[in-house]
């Protein structure tokens, strides 16, 4: 049954059934999911929300039950027997509604994909409203790991990937609880260590290749900034050194003809 719940959600949300990498070198493409004692705390979250709403659908629906048992509103059998269909209406509604939210648990789950490139980052979750965020490795500022008591315990975290314009630790969310887009998370993970060390190794090797962001090759401001690679700027170096060098010999031969 869950498998036809899968297939109709997919066709009717239009959710891909396989992670769609951002650009880069397919060969260097890696996929990381959630972990599977991700889905354990979505599963305890999802019962905690579940009882609590139960508990009050069965508080309301207790009262008329009990009034109708006890015949206290005096009322005709047939109108009787209609509130306690009405009730248990309600009840089967509101079982088979924490149902549905337990088949969406476990599809969110399936559908959080995150996809490192050897140029780019990729995120995407959600099932009714989807996020999905594509990083450069060229915008990324800060990457740090965070790990509650409960995450600990099950022995995953939550990786945070910050970029330009993000305003650091304290703008993790927008104004009223709104996302910062310029904040991705990979929750969930059993290997953040080993996604974030893949992460710094791929922005060295950005920065090694000329496409980082270089302090003392910066440009002026207001002056698009140009892509140098490391032997042109090898052979610039060269060029100059013989230029310097020929300066001071031009230097030297004119000022012994003066002596002359």
């Amino acid at each position: 049954m869950y498998s036809a719940f899968r297939q109709l959600c997919e066709q009717g949300l239009r959710i891909p059934r396989e992670p769609e990498p951002p650009p880069g070198d397919e060969a260097q493409t890696r996929i990381f999911l959630a972990a599977r004692n991700y889905y354990k705390y979505l599963l305890v979250a999802w019962a905690l929300k579940t009882a609590l709403s139960l508990l009050v659908i069965v508080f309301i629906l207790l009262g008329p039950f009990l009034a109708v048992f006890f015949n206290r509103l005096h009322l005709d059998s047939q109108w009787q027997a209609l509130i306690l269909v009405a009730e248990g209406i309600g009840l089967v509604m509101a079982i088979g509604g924490a149902i549905f939210g337990l088949a969406l648990v476990r599809l969110d789950f399936e559908k959080r994909w995150y996809v490192v490139t050897d140029r780019s980052l990729r995120v995407r979750d959600g099932i009714v409203q989807v996020r999905e965020a594509t990083v450069t490795f060229a915008n990324i500022q800060n990457i740090s790991i965070s790990q509650g008591p409960i995450q600990r315990l099950l022995g995953i975290a939550d990786l945070r990937v910050d970029t330009a314009g993000g305003g650091g630790a304290a703008a993790a969310h927008g104004k009223h609880g709104t996302p910062n887009l310029h904040t991705v998370w990979f929750r969930g993970v059993d290997n953040a260590n080993e996604i974030k060390k893949l992460m710094q190794q791929r922005l060295r090797q950005l920065k090694d290749s000329g496409l980082g962001d270089h302090e003392e090759w910066a440009a002026p401001t207001g002056v698009a900034a140009t892509v140098v690679s490391p032997n042109l700027i090898e052979v610039l170096r060269e060029v100059r050194a013989e230029a310097e060098a020929l300066r001071l010999t031009t230097a030297q031969r004119f000022g012994s003809s003066s002596q002359a």
